[in-house]
């Protein structure tokens, strides 16, 4: 949402919305709540927080900016019935939104989002008179800060998921983006005896984002400032994680350059570490899962089905992997879950969290790169040799932007073009068929996505943004050779983008 749509109004009513959800849901209603560094998140959460108390719920409250998964896990370890985090993720810095969780510390299913919003579709959008000092949370007798304790079971659940100590020495260069992670990511790496140096002008947090206008771990440019940092110094790799602190982006020195590690090569390597170390540590459960979106590679199925693991794919966003684990947790086999990832750099092993979790990631990421050093490896060699083993599985996302108030019309406009009128083509490949997830029975909810399968094994899903006015397309396929995918990766670019074109022009 962006800075014209969110104010303490507009909070306010969703806040009153919530709270009457929770009061008719719960006799017992409570509430935790956290915001990052983005402008207005504080002014934002407290505003949340006195509504709820105003309304009789018990309300905990992290006094300072705090990464989205530890609000996951508050709500898991206090037993609320509801938590909100007050967060744009890792969009730019005009946007901020409203995250709410269920009891499960999952995001909310898109059945209860539903109901929620039928509740706050009833009310006013005035008053909202507030005599506390702006910025400050409310004092009363309901409302808790979220003391240290909490914080501290955090942090020793995150390392009670921690495979082998660092047996060599490992220096990583590390960027909040101006965000919540500056705090935990450098506890839990420092604990785990890393050497960590933090990229200086984006260290603290500031939400007009100065040095990085897209604070995306995805993107090249947001892990600029910590890739020359990392070069000045000789580190064995950087990262760098978003506002919120829910996705991380990784980078290698190689000669006089760097290369990132995009969020499915990150997967698949720790899914083959977990699975190889769980292995070898006697500590792999019988019937193990894995859970994966359905934008996510392929090749995870691959890895997963050497180590004798279960895949599950689910539709795009994280919390259908939490509800996953959701599933397990209520017919008694929470210890199945492995691993979970998806492409957009998020990850999560362990079930304390239901969320994607950059600090648990940072932790995994760092002692994988220090296990592999000790053997004189890289994860770029490590990630060579299962490209040799599985197939060089390549994965592309191209992003459409349609801004304005019919970015949203557009849009929809060309799913349906796509459905009533579907490609017999695109360049040189056929469309041998197609799976529209808002009809077809593919076992998940429904959902606005379409998947053409081309030949030659190459797939597009077509999706719209759930964050931004975007429409996405995920180009996959799987080659004997790297130069052979990256080629055909390229020109189905290439295609897909004139085929976007001209469906614009058309509808």
């Amino acid at each position: 949402m962006d800075a014209v749509h969110i104010h303490v109004y507009t909070v306010a009513k969703a806040t009153r919305g919530l709270a009457e959800y929770l009061k008719n849901a719960s006799p017992l209603p409570s509430c935790a709540i956290a915001f990052d560094s983005r402008n207005k998140s504080r002014e934002f959460a407290a505003v949340a927080a006195e509504v709820l108390a105003q309304a009789g719920i018990q309300v905990w409250y992290y006094n300072e900016l705090t990464p989205t998964p530890m609000l996951s896990f508050a709500v898991r370890y206090l037993h609320c019935s509801a938590g909100i985090v007050i967060t744009a993720s890792h969009n730019p810095s005009i946007y901020n939104g409203y995250k709410v969780y269920g009891s499960d510390g999952c995001q909310i299913t898109l059945e209860v989002a539903s109901q929620i919003q039928t509740c706050i579709a009833t009310q006013p959008m005035f008053p909202y008179e507030t005599r506390r000092k702006e910025g400050c949370f409310p004092i009363g007798g309901n409302l808790h800060v979220i003391q240290n304790d909490v914080i501290e079971a955090y942090y020793n659940a995150i390392l009670s998921m921690n495979m082998r100590r660092p047996c060599v020495p490992l220096h990583v260069v590390y960027s909040p983006l101006n965000g919540t992670g500056n705090k935990p990511v450098r506890e839990i790496l420092h604990r785990l005896g890393i050497m960590t140096t933090v990229v200086l002008e984006q260290e603290c947090p500031d939400g007009d984002f100065p040095t990085c206008p897209y604070p995306n771990p995805e993107d090249a440019g947001a892990l600029h400032c910590a890739a020359l940092l990392a070069q000045k110094i000789h580190a064995d790799l950087f990262l760098a994680t978003d506002p919120d602190c829910d996705r991380v982006g990784v980078g290698i020195i190689i000669g006089n350059g760097v290369r990132l590690i995009t969020g499915n090569e990150m997967g698949v390597l720790l899914l083959d570490y977990l699975c190889k170390q769980r292995i070898a540590l006697g500590t792999m459960p019988k019937l193990p899962v894995a859970i994966k979106t359905i934008v996510t590679t392929e090749m995870a199925a691959a890895v997963a089905a050497y180590y004798g693991v279960e895949v599950r794919n689910v539709l795009t966003g994280f919390k259908f992997i939490g509800e996953q684990i959701g599933f397990l947790e209520k017919g008694g086999e929470l210890e199945r879950y492995v691993f979970g990832f998806e492409e957009s750099c998020g990850y999560l092993s362990g079930t304390s969290v239901r969320d994607k979790d950059t600090i648990n990631a940072a932790m995994l990421i760092c002692e994988m790169a220090a296990w592999y050093k000790s053997q004189g490896k890289t994860l770029l060699d490590v990630l060579k040799q299962l490209y040799d083993k599985y197939g060089y599985y390549q994965n592309r996302m191209l992003s459409f932007s349609f801004a304005g108030t019919t970015g949203m019309e557009k849009m929809g406009s060309l799913l349906e073009s796509i459905r009533t009128q579907p490609p017999r083509k695109i360049a040189e490949w056929c469309v041998e068929n197609i799976i529209d997830y808002a009809t077809a029975p593919t076992g998940l909810p429904k959902s606005d996505v379409l998947k053409l399968h081309l030949s030659g094994g190459y797939t597009i899903i077509v999706r719209p943004s759930g964050t931004e006015p975007k429409l996405k397309l995920y180009l996959s396929g799987v080659d004997k050779t790297l130069s052979g995918a990256q080629k055909v990766l390229n020109d189905l670019c290439n295609a897909c983008t004139n085929w976007m074109q001209q469906l614009e022009k058309i509808v």
